[in-house]
């Protein structure tokens, strides 16, 4: 899996749990998705995306953007 679609598939359960969230327990949870919609504007003008970064560290990301999940073998 490449890490855009990793994020992708983050942001969009994001919100749809905070979705959820403000429907069923409270309207506050709706800072959850506006929280990740900012996020990924953010990321598209400075190329910083925190999940990436978290990836990275792992070493779980190589050079081409691929997640290898536990780490390169």
């Amino acid at each position: 899996m490449k890490t855009d679609s990793l994020i992708r598939l983050l942001a969009g359960t994001v919100t749809l749990a905070g979705t959820a969230l403000a429907y069923f327990v409270h309207p506050a949870w709706l800072l959850l998705p506006a929280f990740a919609g900012l996020n990924l504007i953010q990321s598209v003008f400075t190329g910083f995306c925190p999940p990436t970064l978290v990836l990275r560290k792992l070493g779980w990301v190589d050079q081409n953007d691929v997640i290898h999940w536990g780490g390169r073998r």
